[in-house]
This record gives structure tokens, C-alpha cells and sequence, in this order.
């Protein structure tokens, strides 16, 4: 099995709606915020090669959106989806799954693409595409918290296809990729976990947007359920300490993993660097 780690660009949000309410003063320290208070943010994506399958798990934000979306993020870095593809050697009609965590568009918007006549097709043509039933339902039937992130061109598309699958913890694509699910951030995120020759990586999607935030009370403005994080957190972290668990950040802009350790003052990051630093 090989790990291609699939980086499809920065992004920038809201310094305080990435923490919530934790002081500017505070993250800061951590991240550093431009004149509209903006942090930039990646949208790391994993591809998981094994045998036959070629699994990636999250998409991006993609590019089909118009000028006056983007201009809200500001869409940058060198890197995207398909030429991250083709640097690892594969091309879109190659993957054979595509897991979506969750279907806020900076995590599916890659999977579905927009040609020039406006027509919506899967990016992934051979690919079974993957959710969590309570999760799509939640999608496109939206609360008016989630509705702005939840992008009817990015979803139905998928359902049209026929290729769209449910899954839960039972599920299994490959004996080495087995899920979790997460409810606070937002309903039935999954939580991908890959067992990569005795190793354990855990792709934290938004459950743990980043190193800065593993402090239980650091959670998201974008939560759905900020108690429910708190929880989800405390139980995840006490495992991942017990086991060596190595966290794969789908967000942070320069951090890949880390692993985490116990300390007097709680849990907190220990090691930090790029995956192949992890399992080379």
C-alpha cells in the first residue's frame, strides 16, 4: 500500500470563525490573520493506493464556482486537484473510490466539474463515491447554519450518477481503511483511519482542523454541535495518545501530522511534520 498525500490549493477564512470563541490574542500566536482578520487554510486531500483501488478521500473546493464565490476565499497556492493527481501518477479516470467526509464545499467541490458549457459531470467517472446516509440527508435538506456550505451542484450530481454509497463503521473498501463518525461539526462526518504497516493515521477532516486546535475548548465557530466536539475530541485524543495515532491535517497550511502526547496541562501536539517524516 502507498500513501500520495493530494494538496489542491489554499484558502482563507475568518480567523474568529475558525476558532470560535477563542481571543485573537490568543490564536495569534499560531496563526497569522490578514487586514480582514483572514487566515489562510489548505485543502489536503489523501489517496490511498492498494492493489486495485486507488481511494482518495476529499476533493477540495474544485473550480467550478463563479468569481464573486471565490472572491470570498481567495482561492490560491500553485497547487490543484488534477495536477496534484498527475504528479503521483494517476489521472481522474483512475480512482476507483472517492470518500467525502462531509459535503461543505471546501471538502467535495472537487468532486463534481463544471465543462464549458456549463454542463456538471463527476470528476471521477469509474468512481463509487462515498457518504454517510444521515449526512447526505442532512445536505440537501440544510439548516439555515449549514445551508451556505452545503452547494446543490457539488451533491446532486453525485445522487444523478448512480454512483453514490452510504457509508458506516462497517464498512470496508480495503481491510486497512476502516471508519469513524463524528457528529458535532456537523450530522455523520466521517472519520477515515488507515492502517499503514502497523501504523495508525487518522485523517482528521474538521473534527481537529489543525495542531492549533487539539485544546479541547479550541473548536470552530463552524460547529454545528461545539459540546458535542468537545466530547468527540476528549474521547478521540485520550485514544490517540494510548495508541501513537498519527493525525493527517486536512487544513493547517504548512502541517501535515503530528502525534500527540499527555502533558500537565492536557493533551497537546509532540511531534510535527510532512507524513512521509511518519512512515518513510
Amino acid at each position: 500500500m502507498k500513501l500520495h498525500v493530494i494538496d489542491t490549493g489554499l484558502f482563507k477564512l475568518d480567523g474568529g470563525a475558525m476558532y470560535g470563541v477563542v481571543p485573537k490574542t490568543l490564536w495569534s500566536k499560531y496563526q497569522e490573520a490578514d487586514e480582514q482578520n483572514r487566515v489562510t487554510w489548505a485543502m489536503r486531500c489523501l489517496l490511498i493506493e492498494k492493489d486495485d483501488k486507488l481511494i482518495l478521500i476529499d476533493t477540495g473546493v474544485g473550480d467550478k464556482q463563479d468569481e464573486k464565490f471565490f472572491s470570498h476565499f481567495e482561492l490560491h497556492g500553485t497547487e490543484r486537484l488534477i495536477p496534484s493527481l498527475a504528479k503521483a501518477g494517476f489521472k481522474p479516470e483512475d480512482i476507483t473510490d472517492v470518500v467525502l467526509t462531509h459535503l461543505h464545499f471546501d471538502h467535495c467541490g472537487g468532486a463534481v466539474s463544471k465543462d464549458e458549457n456549463g454542463k456538471l459531470s463527476l470528476t471521477f467517472p469509474n468512481a463509487t463515491y462515498w457518504s454517510e446516509a444521515e449526512h447526505w440527508q442532512a445536505a440537501m435538506n440544510p439548516n439555515p447554519r449549514e445551508k451556505a456550505s452545503f452547494l446543490k451542484e457539488n451533491i446532486v450530481p453525485i445522487k444523478e450518477s448512480g454512483k453514490l454509497k452510504f457509508i458506516d463503521e462497517y464498512t470496508s473498501i480495503i481491510p486497512e481503511l476502516t471508519f469513524s463518525l463524528a457528529h458535532g461539526h456537523t450530522e455523520g462526518m466521517i472519520i477515515p483511519i488507515i492502517n499503514y504497516n502497523g501504523k495508525t493515521i487518522v485523517y482528521m477532516a474538521d473534527l481537529i482542523a489543525s495542531p492549533s486546535h487539539i485544546p479541547l475548548a479550541w473548536v470552530m465557530g463552524y460547529d454545528l454541535h461545539p459540546l458535542t466536539v468537545i466530547r468527540e475530541k476528549e474521547v478521540f485524543l485520550k485514544e490517540a495518545v494510548d495508541n501513537n495515532f498519527i493525525l493527517f491535517f486536512e487544513h493547517d497550511s504548512k502541517i501535515e501530522c503530528c502525534t500527540v502526547i499527555e502533558t500537565p496541562k492536557g493533551i497537546k501536539a509532540d511531534k510535527m511534520g510532512d507524513l512521509k517524516d511518519f512512515i518513510s
